[in-house]
């Protein structure tokens, strides 16, 4: 079954339940809970879907850290709460870090993403007062075939203007949307997935080599360079999505026997690639 904010989407949905919930406002309705035995949490504002004004920030954040109390507050309502919950959260977590490794036992870092991750996963892991299993997946830059971020990504380089964001020498934790749901599965079904798991693919990449694989793929140039300076005139605060970088290990993942179906970019980028063309 499916909460939603928009019921007529929802509906929409072949062979599901849905309830109305303003995730922000309230616990989800009660009767949404009669035979629940695990809880998948993405509700979230886009990160990028704006400028980071003051007002940005509070709906990116409230969208997040109220609506895991809110849902939580529910889970606490009913008699028999779920055996688990796997929330969405962010490589962001960790803050921009330079070239050290990143697994889920690595500190948070610092910054508005990382101050927003840290306190999203405090609420969201509060269930486990009631004897819920909590994963809290750390999702990274997710590639899809339609729309997201490979979406925004490909018309400069369509365009032949492609290039690298900032010095480049960022980290990328890049991963493929097929490796996001399996992931989301493996949380749900393995025991052994309790508390962070990395959403990242292994073979992680700087920003300048997946400029260069992603030229590449589309067989066009990527010459051009966006600067620091030119990036934060352009997007602010929220420029930090593009020019801070983790260098992130999907540690938890590996070690519970989750096995990547796009472990590596090349491939993942002709895939993804493959079925945008067949989908034209």
């Amino acid at each position: 079954m499916v909460l939603s904010r928009r019921l007529s989407v929802a509906n929409d949905l072949t062979g599901v339940t849905a309830f109305r919930w303003e995730p922000v406002a309230e616990p989800p309705p009660a009767e949404a809970w009669e035979g629940v035995e695990a809880v998948i949490h993405l509700a979230g504002e886009p990160v990028a879907a704006a400028r980071w004004t003051d007002e940005q920030k509070r709906r990116i954040r409230d969208s997040r850290v109220k609506s895991s109390r809110s849902l939580v507050a529910g889970m606490r309502a009913t008699p028999r709460p779920p055996k688990v919950l796997v929330s969405s959260s962010g490589v962001g977590f960790y803050g921009d870090r330079g070239d050290e490794i990143l697994n889920e036992s690595s500190a948070p870092g610092s910054g508005f993403l990382s101050e927003v991750c840290l306190d999203w996963e405090t609420e969201a892991a509060r269930a486990r007062e009631l004897g819920v299993r909590v994963a809290l997946v750390r999702t990274g830059v997710a590639l899809s075939s339609s729309g997201g971020a490979l979406e925004k990504i490909l018309l400069p380089f369509t365009l032949g203007l492609g290039g690298r964001l900032g010095g480049g020498r960022q980290w990328f934790p890049w991963i493929h949307i097929e490796d996001v749901v399996g992931i989301f599965l493996h949380a749900l079904m393995s025991l052994a997935v309790d508390g962070p798991i990395n959403g990242a693919a292994p073979g992680i990449v700087t920003n300048e080599e997946f400029t260069r694989e992603l030229a590449a793929a589309l067989n066009r140039p990527a010459f051009f360079a966006v600067p620091q300076f030119a990036l934060r005139a352009l997007m602010g605060e929220m420029a930090e999505v593009v020019t801070a970088g983790q260098r992130v290990v999907p540690q938890v993942a590996l070690d519970t026997g989750y096995h990547f179906k796009y472990p590596n970019l090349r491939p993942a980028l002709e895939s993804l690639l493959k079925t945008r063309n067949t989908r034209k």
